[in-house]
């Protein structure tokens, strides 16, 4: 028998201890017999092997060993070597063995929606960016500074949705925050304080966007989706939605966009009632078979808050994103941001502010274009080869395709793709709890898997797809 310690398929954690390495290791010990990582009667390794595994002096092991026998916890006897003592419960009986929870198995691989590429995130530009931006800035740059956010990068931000989404904005408009969630909930605390008491939202869609409203005591009805996207006729059935929340450009999860007759239609609705639209605009650089839709925020800047980050185009991680919005309220939303969290991090938003003016984001959105794109048509071609039945939808934009399943398989499909190794989101995730129609399908991310694991990935898909 080896003495080598991971033999014994224990897991020994050594963490920094006050009492020094051998206490450290006296602790670790006791955990792994509590807990039945452990278990009585097995025989551990040799104070040498166990030494040189964990990279400790040998007296280190061989004197924790010896506290450890005298305490009870392990037993020793000439070459029989050290084990692991029989113990049991105070009042006698069977020895117990405490078990932990089974861990669980991360998949293999994954198709879960909500991520874009995190390989492609172009690090050589955003240093030489943060190394200019860190040049440049002026002093006053690491104080708390403006709520807003660093004028520079709201210049940047105004400049770059003006051409490149059809915003209309100017930097006074723009409030810098620290992603989508942190921009919703900052409208919310703004619409609370104005009166609203409900805000609509479409019947498909994550749900920790309606739990940051409910967290702002705003009530959440559903909109109806089909395939010219929300059904915005729906909105006259409740008298108190102050606001409407949508993803027009292209809906999520269902992939598809906002009709132009409907986007008409709910600008009319704001106006005619005093309402606001907060346009979440996730993933709008993403189009591939025609020109990007602009942004629903150029038909009226006075009724719509654009909402975006980089969370997508870049990275969640960088954490930034910027909110356009009407001039009535950009004092409250600073103010709320103020009590929240005062600011971002100045250093981050000169970085991007650089990035942006460089020319490098335009670039690398232009690139992870092409690659999505080339996704996008491998996991067409995979499923006209290996599943021709399966019909995908929502594909003209974005990260994420829909896979339509015959009524009543979703859950045996996701299932049988867990036994896979193969992590899937099922449509039904998304879905409202008061929403009427219920479908069948999968929400399919192409572009965050690795290209070491993209064949793969896409065998599984199509191994379990009926």
């Amino acid at each position: 028998m080896t003495d080598s310690w991971a033999t014994f398929g224990a897991d020994l954690h050594l963490a920094p201890h006050v009492g020094g390495l051998r206490h450290g290791l006296m602790e670790a010990l006791r955990d792994a017999v509590r807990t039945g990582r452990l278990k009585p009667g097995v025989r551990l390794p040799s104070s040498r092997a166990l030494a040189s595994d964990l990279g400790v002096a040998r007296n280190t092991v061989a004197d924790a060993y010896a506290e450890l026998v005298a305490e009870g916890w392990l037993t020793a006897r000439q070459g029989s070597g050290t084990r692991v003592a029989q113990r049991t419960e105070p009042g006698g009986g069977t020895p117990v063995v405490r078990r932990s929870p089974p861990a669980r198995r991360p998949p293999t691989y994954s198709l879960v929606p909500g991520q874009p590429d995190l390989a492609s995130f172009p690090r050589a530009a955003w240093l030489r960016a943060s190394r200019r931006a860190l040049t440049a800035a002026p002093d006053e740059a690491f104080g708390y500074g403006d709520p807003r956010g660093r004028p520079e990068l709201r210049t940047a931000v105004a400049e770059y949705l003006g051409r490149a989404r059809g915003v209309r904005a100017d930097p006074g408009r723009v409030v810098i925050c620290s992603g989508f969630i942190h921009g919703l909930r900052l409208v919310g605390t703004v619409l609370g304080q104005r009166g609203v008491r409900e805000v609509a939202v479409d019947s498909y869609g994550l749900d920790f966007h309606r739990k940051a409203l409910d967290q702002a005591g705003l009530r959440t009805p559903c909109v109806p989706i089909d395939e010219c996207g929300a059904v915005v006729a729906a909105l006259g059935r409740w008298s108190e939605a102050g606001a409407v929340l949508m993803t027009p450009a292209h809906q999520f999860p269902t992939g598809v966009p906002l009709h132009p007759d409907r986007r008409a239609a709910v600008v009319d609705w704001a106006r005619a009632t005093g309402g606001l639209i907060i346009e979440d605009d996730y993933d709008g650089e993403f189009r591939y078979d025609r020109q990007p839709v602009g942004s629903l925020q150029g038909l009226d800047p006075d009724r719509v808050v654009h909402i975006g980050t980089v969370s997508k185009s870049l990275a969640p991680g960088v954490r930034l994103g910027w909110m356009v919005a009407p001039a009535a309220l950009v004092r409250e939303l600073a103010d709320a941001k103020g009590h929240s969290d005062w600011t971002t991090g100045s250093l981050e938003q000169l970085t991007l502010a650089e990035f942006i003016a460089s020319g490098a984001y335009d670039r690398h959105v232009r690139a992870m274009r092409l690659r999505y794109r080339r996704r996008r048509d491998q996991l067409v071609a995979a499923l006209a080869e290996r599943a021709p039945d399966i019909r995908i939808s929502g594909i003209a934009a974005g990260l994420h395709a829909v896979l339509e399943l015959p009524e009543g398989t979703e859950r045996s499909v996701i299932s049988a793709a867990a036994f896979q190794g193969l992590a899937l989101e099922g449509l039904s995730f998304f879905r409202h709890p008061d929403a009427d129609r219920e479908r069948d399908a999968l929400v399919i991310s192409y572009g965050s898997p690795s290209d070491s694991a993209w064949k793969g990935t896409l065998d599984a898909l199509c191994r379990v797809l009926p």
